[in-house]
């Protein structure tokens, strides 16, 4: 157990000792101790974060009210966060949620492609050029400078993914299939890693970037609450009348 533990990059000893000597343990060793379990435990949790959203397009057999611009753009911002940290032999604790996000994210997307036929030409081409650069990402294929300007911009690219459903939600004063649960869990995963990058010093940049995902998920999820009291409410409503 304690092999799996240094494995993994866990070490328990300076709060096991603290305890044993009868003191709490400090903040110097508390906190990094939470922050890596933190780090995989989002890892765990991300294995399913997408599952209830993919589930209800398959029960359903529906899309509506989905944004397929802000899904298709979560694929893009996956891929280059996950290549970059591939090529970066990065901690899998540091992109191993990534990691299954994107499988997550491309089996959604097939289903929303699936259940919006027929597609156009615009997205046919969209889906070739993706899987004729994503090989190139992965094999770290790509001048370093640009490579470093795209993992940049990937904070941009999730934010553009919210943007067009919040647009949608708003004037359809619906959220129509989106999956409470995975809006939740986007939500509080994106809550969990604020913490998690202070902790450890990410650079500015990256903690803008998840406070930005805070803040629009946070509106997702308003719209979610909102749209579904109104929803109810005119549903008793109705009964009442009828």
């Amino acid at each position: 157990m304690e092999k799996a533990m240094n494995y993994l990059g866990i070490d328990f000893l300076c709060a096991t000792n603290s305890l044993r000597n009868g003191h709490f343990p400090t903040k110097d060793c508390l906190f990094p101790l939470i922050t890596k379990l933190l780090s995989y435990f989002l890892v765990a949790a991300s294995m399913t974060v997408k599952l209830p959203q993919i589930m209800k397009i398959v029960n359903n057999k529906s899309v509506r009210g989905l944004s397929v611009t802000a899904f298709e753009l979560e694929v893009v911002g996956y891929t280059i966060s996950l290549a970059y940290c591939l090529h970066k032999n990065l901690p899998f604790s540091s992109f191993g949620e990534v990691a299954f996000l994107l499988i997550q994210a491309l089996i959604l997307m097939a289903c929303i492609y699936h259940f919006s036929k027929p597609l156009s030409v615009s997205t046919w081409v969209r889906v070739a050029i993706y899987f004729a650069l994503a090989p190139t990402l992965f094999a770290g294929k790509v001048d370093p400078l640009v490579f470093e300007a795209l993992y940049a911009s990937k904070h941009l690219i999730f934010l553009s993914a919210r943007v067009p459903q919040i647009l949608k939600n708003f004037g359809s004063k619906s959220t129509g299939q989106l999956s409470f649960l995975t809006c939740l869990m986007n939500l509080g995963g994106s809550m969990a890693r604020v913490f998690t990058s202070v902790q450890v010093n990410a650079p500015f940049s990256m903690v803008i970037g998840i406070v930005l995902a805070v803040f629009t998920n946070g509106i997702i999820m308003s719209q979610i609450l909102l749209y579904r009291r109104k929803g109810e409410d005119k549903q008793v409503s109705d009964k009442k009348m009828s």
